[in-house]
């Protein structure tokens, strides 16, 4: 088990771009001058290096470059135009303040915006920006938990792929498989948006009862056979949890195992994951579960004003034409598979989700996977996930004209079921009995 001396510090990648515009409030101390900065700053790529300006004056930062407040409870900083819900339908642009140092680093032309600070001070930002901060003490406490022990794992995990090769990306004549996991990261520990953690500063910081979340949890991870556990969460499970492999490499971890999200096993359903006609009754059906609700005030506590714009957690419906899904997968994937003919279900984890799928066209037949990169060529942005059933319509000379996708669940479906989470805070259960219904086989410990 790796203890610690004390909290730790982590560094979060925020914003990355040519031209960074941020401000100063209060006194900061940047390496290599003697005077103190404040006020508003425009930094900027010139002949490969950092040059900041502020009004009149002008700041020659080089390649890598500290800006460190000198009362770190006090002071903090501000960059505009981060960009949340990356590649998701809410994807917008924020103004966005927070403490601790920023870390200007300039990689392949472009100036990446980092924020280091304690570890616990991140995790209030967090459990307020992946959720709202007026939801549950024991929703809240459960997830402090749950993210801290994932970002604990990430770094630990950091520190041993630097010894190995790596990959996520798996390619054949007939096959394409591949997941995302925070490994795309060098030059930090975990990004702000929904690749990583939500993070936004202390922008989203409304209530105390974050930090109440924070201060009785401090230190605290899930862990199993004395190592943190790479906790997971997302947002509606849709019934079932995934387990780990089915989603990123191929590692079991009896942590994460599939639960049914419920006080009992579903009753005229099966779970065989096998059987499509299985799959299909419990896509199509309405089985109870903690994440299905419409509970507004629950949902209005787990989900901020931005993901409320999503209004389908629990079952889903997405159709295309035949040519929509035809330029769809031309401009996701690449590939011209002509005609589609069909989507076949290879493979299916334990929570109906597909984790191999055959894409049959006149031109092209692929096997394509993982759940995230399913989901990435069948939408814009992403499918709410890959639990789904399709129905080909009007079928004529073997090519339909349309497709009707049914869906359960929001997210890859692995750890903690935040929607489900909330619904059971708000029966009165508490922290430790959330987590040990979505975490079998792992154990609390205070590691710091």
């Amino acid at each position: 088990m790796i203890t610690y001396d004390r909290e730790p510090r982590i560094s979060v990648g925020i914003i990355a771009d040519s031209q960074i515009t941020f401000e100063l409030y209060g006194d900061f101390k940047i390496t290599g001058f003697q005077k103190t900065f404040s006020g508003r700053f425009v930094a900027e790529v010139q002949k490969n290096k950092i040059t900041a300006t502020r009004g009149n004056e002008k700041f020659d930062f080089g390649t890598d470059i500290s800006i460190e407040p000198m009362d770190p409870g006090e002071e903090s900083f501000l960059l505009r135009d981060v960009i949340i819900g990356v590649q998701f339908h809410w994807e917008r642009k924020e103004k966005q303040r927070f403490k601790g140092t920023l870390r200007l680093l300039l990689i392949d032309g472009k100036i990446q915006a980092i924020n280091i600070l304690p570890i616990e001070k991140y995790l209030v930002s967090v459990i307020s920006s992946e959720m709202s901060s007026k939801c549950s003490l024991q929703l809240l406490k459960a997830h402090a938990i749950v993210s801290r022990s994932w970002l604990l794992a990430q770094v630990n995990k950091s520190k041993s792929l630097k010894e190995k090769k790596y990959t996520t990306e798996f390619d054949s004549a007939g096959e394409h498989i591949k997941w995302y996991d925070r490994e795309d990261h060098k030059f930090f520990d975990v990004c702000a948006d929904d690749h990583c953690q939500r993070y936004q500063g202390i922008t989203k910081i409304f209530t105390d009862v974050s930090v109440r979340a924070i201060d009785e949890t401090s230190g605290i991870v899930l862990t199993y056979d004395d190592s943190v556990c790479d906790a997971r969460y997302y947002k509606a499970c849709g019934g079932l949890t995934e387990e780990f492999q089915n989603v990123w490499e191929p590692m079991h971890y009896p942590y994460l195992e599939s639960v049914t999200d419920y006080k009992f096993e579903p009753e005229n359903f099966s779970t065989d994951h096998t059987s499509e006609k299985a799959a299909e009754l419990w896509i199509k059906g309405n089985p109870h579960a903690f994440c299905n609700s419409s509970d507004k005030k629950v949902l209005s506590q787990i989900l901020p004003d931005f993901d409320q714009e999503t209004t389908d957690f629990y079952r889903w419906k997405v159709e295309y034409s035949q040519q929509e899904l035809k330029e769809l997968l031309m401009s996701k994937s690449g590939i011209d598979f002509g005609d589609i003919i069909d989507l076949v279900p290879v493979e299916r984890g334990r929570s109906f989700r597909i984790i191999k799928l055959k894409i049959i066209g006149t031109r092209r037949t692929l096997v394509v996977g993982k759940e995230l990169e399913i989901r990435k060529f069948l939408s814009p942005s992403h499918l709410y996930s890959s639990a789904f059933v399709v129905e080909k319509e009007r079928v004529e000379n073997n090519i339909p004209s349309g497709f009707v996708f049914y869906g359960a669940g929001w997210g890859h479906g692995v750890g903690l079921c935040q929607i489900g989470a909330a619904v059971m805070a708000d029966k009165g259960y508490y922290f430790d009995e959330i987590l040990s219904h979505y975490f079998r086989n792992a154990k609390l410990k205070k590691i710091y």
